[in-house]
């Protein structure tokens, strides 16, 4: 969604996530920097089998389309995981937490394209 936070601070936020909810940090992944490029995502949620699920460090870090997004979402509950926003302190663990998260992002873009200034 067009932010950029450095890796180190995206850590540290995830870090202290695991902390404040009693997770055990295994191992940060990191995408590659080109757009739309979901690589390493695929990769995670293609191999859950050892961990319980995955935490990023926000829900806008993953795919704006909708169809990829809610693709992530099936499999990993498929696999009975879960994935955590660390940024915005919500999970999916459910299929009714899906349409949350999707409110949020509907919501999330709207606002993207609302001019930033409104003369009153």
């Amino acid at each position: 969604m067009g932010e950029r936070v450095p890796q180190h601070v995206q850590n540290i936020v995830i870090r202290n996530y695991c902390v404040k909810n009693k997770f055990q940090f295994l191992l940060s992944s990191v995408e590659y920097k080109m757009e739309n490029s979901f690589v390493m995502l695929s990769e995670v949620v293609n191999n859950l089998k050892s961990i319980d699920g995955i935490i990023t460090y926000s829900l806008f870090q993953l795919p704006e389309d909708d169809g990829l997004r809610s693709s992530f979402f099936k499999k990993i509950l498929k696999k009975r995981k879960t994935i955590h926003f660390a940024v915005e302190e919500l999970e999916i663990n459910k299929i009714e937490d899906v349409e949350k998260i999707n409110s949020i992002w509907l919501v999330k873009k709207t606002l993207r394209n609302c001019p930033e200034s409104i003369d009153v």
